[in-house]
């Protein structure tokens, strides 16, 4: 066996062990976490809804007396019963989801992630509702309840999305429930002073993607930031030309106000202004550069979660000693 051979395998042998180690420090944390346990019983408002009369609104306006502003009268709220695109979008939703037992499932294992890194979290009541397909307030969130749209959530090849952006319908599925409910709770827990420069919304988006690898870490990467599969894996191959296009360009600390929606904003794709790079790429790289900056920061620094989510853009990118994947 040659010296040369030697150093290689000792060197392929530690990072084998290196990476079991991690495993089992991963696999360690998770079951803590379980443990903490929580139970929820997510409350089906639509269905208790759809099924009330005039003799029985009375209660169950009494027990959600929030999904009733008192500017509408109680024949408002009982002719919507009656309408006929009320009665497709419940029936809709009700073929769609007999069962919430799975995305339950989900959002405990959010809340037992929440509780550990949060102690001072408390479960909210967590119920669905329907509302007119306003995706962009499918979830809301409050100390005390979350409130979840399901209509927003019916799969991307819905009937009801057809005029609907196809980058902004491919995520309006179930299996996004969870994560948008991160997002919500990581919009309440960041502390990030007013965004001016393109760094500044990486580093603000790269806070919230690594809050998801902690909260949800039972979801993918791709599921996380919403790309597909093919997109995430665009974003890996080229994350070494993306950040020396933001480098050389001088964009990082540029306030230009058309940067977001080039890199940050929800989009069909980014927009380098290059014909054979801006058809291939999805939307939204300055987060997914962003979220490597957060992630390499957490690597190289004793920091919590909890502390990071406060830290300043300048302290977390002069101390990420990020480099881009080659």
């Amino acid at each position: 066996m040659t010296f040369k051979f030697f150093m290689k395998f000792a060197l392929y042998l530690f990072f084998v062990l290196v990476l079991v180690d991690s495993c089992k420090n991963k696999s360690a944390l998770e079951a803590d976490i379980a443990q903490i346990n929580i139970d929820i019983e997510v409350e089906r408002f639509e269905a208790l809804f759809n099924n009330t009369d005039a003799r029985s609104f009375p209660k169950l306006k009494q027990a959600y007396p929030f999904m009733f502003p008192q500017k509408y009268t109680d024949s408002f709220w009982l002719g919507r019963k009656t309408d006929t695109l009320q009665i497709e979008l419940l029936n809709e939703v009700e073929k769609a989801y007999p069962s919430f037992n799975n995305e339950e499932a989900e959002i405990e294992s959010l809340f037992n992630h929440l509780k550990y890194y949060f102690p001072q979290f408390s479960a909210p009541r967590v119920i669905t509702v329907t509302n007119d397909v306003d995706y962009r307030n499918s979830v809301i969130v409050t100390d005390t309840i979350a409130l979840i749209a399901l209509d927003s959530y019916l799969g991307d090849d819905h009937k009801f999305y057809q005029g609907i952006p196809k980058y902004i319908r491919a995520n309006l599925k179930k299996e996004q429930i969870v994560v948008d409910l991160a997002d919500a709770y990581a919009e309440k827990l960041i502390f990030h002073p007013q965004r001016k420069t393109l760094l500044d919304e990486m580093v603000y988006y790269g806070k919230q993607l690594y809050f998801k690898d902690a909260v949800i870490p039972f979801k993918t990467d791709a599921e996380k930031i919403a790309y597909t599969e093919a997109e995430l894996d665009w974003a890996k191959a080229n994350e070494s030309y993306i950040w020396r296009y933001f480098v050389e360009r001088e964009l990082l600390f540029s306030t230009d106000t058309k940067l977001p929606a080039r890199f940050i904003n929800p989009a069909p794709f980014s927009k380098f202004y290059l014909e054979d790079i801006d058809a291939d790429s999805p939307g939204r790289l300055g987060r997914y550069i962003g979220w490597q900056i957060v992630r390499a920061y957490m690597e190289n620094n004793q920091v919590s979660l909890n502390e990071m989510l406060k830290k300043s853009t300048e302290d977390i990118f002069n101390n990420s000693k990020f480099k881009p994947k080659k």
